[in-house]
């Protein structure tokens, strides 16, 4: 559009030279004509097509017109000379078209007031004419009018008498311009297809329901089969990356856990051995006891928190109902709940629905569940709502328990957290809680594109809310 306006205006101002070129070189005609005309008798018969002639040229139709001095009142004209040529038995019909155009009558005008003027008009065949002027000449006393007619659709292939918007040019331009726009729309269409085609497949590669290569498999597009080569690699890659933490984690476990065993192996006998009135080996015993006990929670631990994070790369996303998830994380702590009389509340709607690996979901809850439990007293309540909306599905579990400190809060899903009071040595607490557990549910919520939070509840206690997208939409 900010090219169309640049070349209308240049149209207009080629226009504008066109037509003044056109009326100047009119007025150099009729100057050349006037010695001519001095010297031709009216009343003797006129030969003025040859001299016409030298000035006349493609496109343009000359015509001169004589009028009588005794005929002034009537305005009559007589058409004396024409280029090209104009038949005799055709003269009578071209002055009828003058009339009938209204030109005779601006011819009698320019005699009277010896004025130059122009007129724009269209032939009965539907070709534009462009009338310059009309130009009178004064000889001998005798008024000659000058004519000079122009095609416009001829001439400088100017837009003149017509929009610029129907001029040759710009109707290709427009066709070019649209069969470009039709291309650009089928290359985009084709890539947004294309795209969407790799985000099935990778939507299928998550829910581990393709093999290798499946990117170059299914990619029709030349252009981005490099990187659909680069996506399997990446792909395949990655499930590299997830046996190796899987084995490594086991490796691991398996090393540290052998000598463990030999260790607790051999205080057996030198507890036996050990003096019942002997307390202060006891007590070291104790010690070493509660160190190796706490070396092997943080070995499972440790083992636990590898083989999720290979499962956060590897593990395929299912359909997973939320609601069900609650109602056996329920029946695991049932015993707990029982033993420590605390009472769980469920508000869970039906159907729930997310999409999420196997046993990340499991490992989330009971981890939530368990924080839960171990800080609320007997005799007290854990609600969990389980709220599904239309993008969205909202667990919210609460306790009675203490809090924690406000300035503290921010850092409850960091790893090796724990805002637990300081125990003594060998206390269960401090052997089956490694401040691990609220960290891997955060990293497991926001893997699967959720949110996690936690606050103080108004009271006492501690509220943690998950928001996980439904459906696995994020």
């Amino acid at each position: 559009m900010v090219l169309y306006g640049q070349f209308e205006s240049a149209d207009s101002q080629m226009r504008a030279l066109v037509t003044r070129a056109i009326q100047d070189r009119s007025a150099l005609i009729a100057e050349a004509l006037t010695p001519a005309l001095k010297e031709t008798d009216p009343t003797a018969p006129m030969a003025l097509n040859l001299e016409l002639a030298k000035y006349g040229s493609d496109g343009t139709v000359l015509k001169l017109m004589f009028q009588p001095p005794a005929d002034r009142a009537t305005g009559r004209f007589y058409l004396v000379g024409s280029t090209p040529p104009i038949r005799p038995e055709a003269v009578a019909a071209e002055l009828d078209e003058l009339r009938q155009r209204g030109i005779l009558q601006r011819l009698s005008e320019a005699c009277m007031w010896d004025a130059s003027n122009e007129i724009r008009y269209k032939q009965a065949d539907g070709s534009i004419e462009l009338l310059t002027s009309i130009i009178p000449i004064r000889a001998r006393g005798n008024c000659w009018v000058l004519t000079s007619t122009h095609v416009t659709s001829e001439f400088l292939n100017t837009s003149i008498g017509r929009p610029y918007w129907e001029t040759r040019e710009i109707r290709v331009a427009a066709v070019i311009y649209l069969v470009v726009a039709v291309l650009a729309l089928l290359i985009a269409i084709s890539i947004r297809v294309s795209l969407g085609r790799f985000r099935t497949v990778a939507n299928e590669i998550s829910q581990g329901r393709i093999g290798d290569s499946a990117f170059a498999r299914r990619n029709v597009v030349p252009e981005l089969s490099s990187v659909a080569r680069d996506f399997d690699k990446l792909v395949h890659e990655l499930a590299r990356v997830s046996r190796q933490i899987r084995q490594s984690a086991e490796d691991n476990a398996h090393s540290f856990k052998t000598p463990l065993a030999a260790v607790q192996s051999a205080l057996r006998p030198v507890r036996r051995a050990v003096p019942e009135t002997d307390e202060r080996a006891r007590r070291a015993l104790e010690i070493v006891d509660s160190s190796l006990a706490r070396l092997l929670t943080l070995v499972n631990a440790a083992q636990h928190y590898d083989t999720a994070t290979a499962d956060l790369i590897d593990a395929p996303r299912v359909p997973t109902d939320l609601t069900q998830l609650v109602g056996e994380a329920a029946r695991h702590f049932r015993e707990i709940l029982a033993a420590r009389d605390i009472r769980l509340i469920r508000r869970l709607d039906e159907h729930a629905i997310v999409r999420a690996g196997q046993g990340m979901l499991e490992e989330a809850l009971q981890n939530v569940l368990e924080n839960a439990i171990s800080f609320s007293p007997k005799g007290a309540a854990i609600i969990v709502t389980l709220t599904a909306n239309a993008e969205t599905v909202e667990l919210q579990v609460d306790d009675q328990g203490p809090g924690i400190d406000p300035a503290k809060i921010e850092h409850v899903f960091e790893r090796y957290f724990s805002s637990r009071p300081e125990v003594g040595t060998g206390s269960d607490a401090a052997v089956e809680h490694s401040g691990l557990g609220l960290w891997i549910v955060r990293r497991s919520v926001e893997a699967l594109g959720g949110q996690v939070s936690a606050v103080n509840r108004i009271g006492g206690g501690l509220s943690v809310v998950i928001v996980l997208p439904r459906n696995g939409h994020q």
